[in-house]
């Protein structure tokens, strides 16, 4: 298995380089029955070079953050920490004030990249304001944007602050393909790199026959092929979620399987892109 020495990483507009494999928090830290192994998942995942870990205040109302705090204890540095602000947060003030509460959960000085969740009634150049104070202020590093389509992000470039955006965070995998028509060519064109959250379809993807007989064909597990087929594309992040070691090992071992072309064209027959525009899909 790959170390942190030879996980790829991709390249933000602000030059700084992030592990193309990062680690997902949604429902972590609700159940104290489970909290001993998420914590310990979450700190075999760093062992692993998977250093890129991605939250939101909306993950069990800040406990997901929290659990962060606990399972990196004295390894902040070595993290590169994603938060989320709720859209009904993201105003001026709003925004300042959701991620300081963020900092005081997660037991750190700042947030290395920043997002607004998706969007609400707060205009976008609003929540730009803040999160250029905040970035100012040191609080958070960078700023992004999820679940914002292609509408959505050329008017957030007309915004001032707009275009200092490092990121949109959207739902992409083998069978949800439709960023492909517009939203991606868009980001491509300005070197701004997707993050794909839920690679597994939240595990309903890996029931799927023809992934599974494709998986079995070329050695691999269903799930390390779906996270292969996002990791061959050279500025797409994922975000990978589990809750259990043996299944992060799993999951981890999918960047020791570099598809080839060949591959990948068969799975682009399993599973086609869309032929024309479809509206952006949201877990």
């Amino acid at each position: 298995m790959k170390t942190a020495a030879h996980i790829k990483t991709v390249m933000l507009p602000a030059g700084e380089r992030v592990p193309v494999f990062g680690q997902g928090t949604w429902y972590m830290g609700e159940d104290r029955a489970k909290r001993a192994e998420e914590i310990a998942t979450l700190r075999l995942g760093l062992d692993l070079g998977l250093t890129l870990i991605d939250t939101a205040e909306m993950y069990g109302e800040g406990q997901a953050e929290e659990l962060i705090a606990e399972a990196i204890g004295d390894r902040r540095n070595e993290v590169f920490l994603v938060s989320k602000v709720y859209p009904h947060n993201a105003s001026r003030q709003g925004a300042v004030a959701a991620c300081e509460r963020s900092l005081r959960r997660m037991r750190t000085d700042r947030i290395d990249l920043y997002l607004l969740h998706w969007r609400g009634d707060v205009p976008l150049a609003e929540t730009m304001e803040a999160f250029m104070a905040l970035q100012q202020a040191g609080k958070i590093r960078h700023y992004g944007v999820s679940n914002l389509d292609l509408a959505d992000m050329e008017e957030l470039w007309t915004a001032p602050g707009g275009p200092a955006v490092v990121t949109d965070q959207v739902l992409y995998n083998l069978a949800r393909r439709g960023i492909e028509w517009d939203l991606l060519p868009w980001l491509r064109e300005r070197r701004l790199p997707v993050m794909a959250y839920s690679p597994t379809e939240r595990a309903k993807l890996l029931d799927n026959p023809r992934l599974a007989k494709f998986a079995k064909v070329h050695s691999m597990t269903s799930a390390q092929v779906v996270l292969a087929w996002l990791l061959a594309h050279d500025d797409v992040i994922v975000i990978s979620k589990t809750s259990r070691r043996e299944r992060l090992k799993e999951n981890a071992g999918a960047l020791d399987h570099q598809l080839t072309k060949e591959q990948v064209a068969e799975l682009d027959r399993l599973f086609p892109a869309p032929r024309g525009p479809v509206p952006l899909e949201m877990l």
